[in-house]
C-alpha cells in the first residue's frame, strides 16, 4: 500500500471529482478533479527540473490556490516540501537555504534575484505569484495533467518545517508521511469532518495550522475550502454565513468581535470555531460566546508533533485549557528526571505517538537530546493537568522565570493580569536583577480609555498571588510584538526592557 499522504487524499476523493473543493475569495472555483490535474502538473514540472525523490523544494510565496497545488504536487512526487515564512529576510533565508540544500527554490518574482544570489548554481530558482503566474505557474499550466503518485514508505520524509529559533539556531523538524496521515485522520474523526463541511481558510500556508490542520482535515474528508489569501475581516464576514467551520488564531476572533456586523445570525451555519497557535484569552472566549452562542474550541499543537490535544467537540470546552490528549497520543507531565507527576503538579509536557516527527534535519545529537529514554518528545512547554484531565499550558521552558530561587510561570500571572478591569492583554517576562537573579516584569496593553498605573496593577496582583510572583515592574505599551501566527515574541520584550 502506498503510504504517500497524497495517495490518501486521492483515494478519499476518487468518486468526488465533480465536487467543489476550493473557492477563492475572487469566486474562482476548483473541483476535486481539478485538484488531481493541477497537482499532477506541478509534480511533472518539478521532476522535469531535476528534482527526484527525497529532494527538498523550498517555497516562499504568497498564499494562492496554486501554492496549495504546489505543496500537494511535491508530496505526490515524493519530494520534501520546505515552507518559508514570507516575512523572512536575507539573513534568515541564507541560513535555511544553506542548511536544507533545496534542489528547487520557488519564490515571489521580486525575490528571484536575491534567491539566485543566495543559492548560486546549487538550486533551480522558479517564481510563482499570487495569481498563479510566474515562471513556475506558467510552465505548470502547460505541463501534463497525469502523474503516477510516487510510492512512499510511512517513515519517508514529506515536509521540513524550521522552528522559530528564538533560543538559538533554528532546527528543521522532519515530518513524515506517517505523521501527516495519522494526525489528519485523528482530527477528521475527533472533530467530525465530513464532505458537507465548508471550511473558511484565512491562515498562512507556511505554518502547520494552515498548511496541515486546515488543509488536511478538509481534503481527507472531501470538504470544501473557502480560500482567503489573508485575514481580511470584511471578506471573512462576507463568507462566514456559507461556512460550517472556521480555523484561526486568537487575533482573528478579536478582530471579528470588533465588528458590529459580526452577529449571532451570521454564525448560525458555523458548527465549529477552532483557535490555536497562541493562547486564547478568557475574556475573548466569553465575549465570543455571549455574542454568537458558540464556544471556541482551543487546541494545542506544535511543528514537531502536529496537533497534540483538543477541547472536546461535544462536552465542556474549558477556558484556559487545551483539552485532552487526542486519541492515540500519549501526553504526560514530567519532572526534571522525566518521571510522570500527579495531576495538579506543574511540569514539562512530553508527548509520544505516530504524530511525533522523525527528528531534526542534520542534527542527530539534538534529536537524541529532545527524546527521553522511553521515547517521549520533550516539547519545551510547561503544563499541568487539572483533576478532570484538562491540560493547561503554563508557558515555555525558555520563558520560565527563576526569581529568588522560586520558579515563576508567566501564564499564571498573565491570566490574573488579564482579569484586571482595563487590561486588554499582557505578557510577563523575566529580566536580569542583581539580587533576585531575574525580576518578574509585566508588560501591559490597556483597553481604550482605561486609566491604570503600575502601583494599581501591582496592588491588584498582591491580593491574588504569592509575593514572589508579583511583578517588580509594570510597563505599558500600545501593543505586544507578535509573529505571523499571533504568538507574543517575548525575546523582543526581554531585550527591550532589560
Amino acid at each position: 500500500m502506498n503510504a504517500n499522504f497524497y495517495a490518501a487524499i486521492d483515494a478519499a476523493n476518487r468518486g468526488r471529482l465533480q465536487h467543489d473543493f476550493l473557492q477563492s475569495e475572487t469566486g474562482r472555483t476548483f473541483t476535486y478533479g481539478d485538484l488531481a490535474r493541477e497537482t499532477a502538473r506541478f509534480a511533472n514540472l518539478l521532476t522535469g527540473l531535476g528534482a527526484s525523490r527525497g529532494d527538498r523544494v523550498a517555497v516562499q510565496v504568497e498564499k494562492s490556490p496554486a501554492s496549495l497545488f504546489l505543496y500537494l504536487g511535491c508530496l505526490r512526487a515524493g519530494l520534501v516540501y520546505l515552507p518559508l515564512n514570507t516575512a523572512y529576510q536575507r539573513g534568515e533565508l541564507s541560513y535555511f537555504l544553506g542548511d536544507a540544500g533545496p534542489r528547487v527554490v520557488v519564490c515571489r518574482p521580486r525575490a528571484a534575484e536575491l534567491m539566485q544570489e543566495l543559492c548560486g548554481d546549487r538550486s533551480h530558482i522558479a517564481t510563482l505569484d499570487e495569481d498563479g503566474g510566474g515562471t513556475l505557474g506558467r510552465a505548470a499550466a502547460a505541463a501534463a495533467h497525469d502523474f503516477a503518485t510516487e510510492e512512499m514508505q510511512p517513515d519517508d520524509s514529506a515536509v521540513i518545517i524550521y522552528t522559530s529559533g528564538t533560543t538559538g539556531r533554528s532546527k528543521g523538524a522532519v515530518i513524515t508521511h506517517r505523521n501527516l496521515a495519522s494526525n489528519a485522520r485523528v482530527l477528521v474523526d475527533f472533530w467530525k469532518f465530513g464532505e458537507s463541511d465548508v471550511l473558511l481558510h484565512a491562515l498562512p500556508m507556511f505554518h502547520v495550522h494552515g498548511l496541515f490542520v486546515a488543509n488536511h482535515c478538509a481534503l481527507l474528508a472531501g470538504a470544501k475550502l473557502l480560500w482567503h489569501g489573508k485575514f481580511d475581516v470584511k471578506l471573512v464576514l462576507r463568507d462566514l454565513a456559507r461556512a460550517s467551520v472556521m480555523m484561526g488564531v486568537p487575533t482573528f476572533y478579536t478582530r471579528l468581535l470588533n465588528e458590529p456586523a459580526f452577529t449571532r445570525a451570521l454564525c448560525n451555519n458555523v458548527r465549529l470555531f477552532v483557535s490555536g497557535s497562541a493562547p486564547l484569552q478568557l475574556e475573548t472566549l466569553k465575549e465570543f460566546e455571549a455574542r454568537t452562542g458558540k464556544t471556541i474550541l482551543e487546541r494545542y499543537g506544535m511543528s514537531e508533533a502536529g496537533m497534540i490535544s483538543s477541547n472536546p467537540l461535544a462536552g465542556e470546552r474549558r477556558g484556559g485549557t487545551v483539552g485532552f490528549p487526542l486519541p492515540g497520543i500519549s501526553v504526560r507531565i514530567a519532572d526534571e528526571r522525566d518521571q510522570p507527576v500527579e495531576n495538579g503538579v506543574i511540569g514539562a509536557i512530553q508527548v509520544k505517538g505516530e504524530n511525533v516527527f522523525a527528528g531534526y534535519w542534520r542534527m542527530p545529537e539534538k534529536t537524541r537530546e529532545e527524546f527521553t529514554a522511553d521515547g517521549y518528545f520533550r516539547t519545551g512547554d510547561i503544563g499541568v493537568f487539572d483533576r478532570d484531565g484538562y491540560l493547561s499550558i503554563v508557558g515555555r521552558a525558555k520563558d520560565l522565570i527563576i526569581s529568588g530561587g522560586y520558579n515563576v510561570y508567566p501564564r499564571e500571572i498573565e491570566l490574573v493580569l488579564d482579569a484586571i478591569p482595563g487590561v486588554a492583554e499582557s505578557a510577563v517576562i523575566g529580566v536580569p536583577h542583581p539580587d533576585f537573579g531575574e525580576a518578574v516584569t509585566a508588560v501591559v496593553v490597556t483597553q481604550k480609555d482605561a486609566r491604570l498605573d503600575p502601583v494599581a496593577v501591582i496592588g491588584a496582583l498582591k491580593n491574588t498571588l504569592a509575593n514572589y510572583k508579583v511583578p517588580k515592574a509594570v510597563h505599558f505599551v500600545d501593543d505586544l510584538p507578535r509573529n505571523a501566527m499571533g504568538k507574543v515574541q517575548k525575546a523582543l520584550l526581554r531585550d527591550r526592557f532589560r
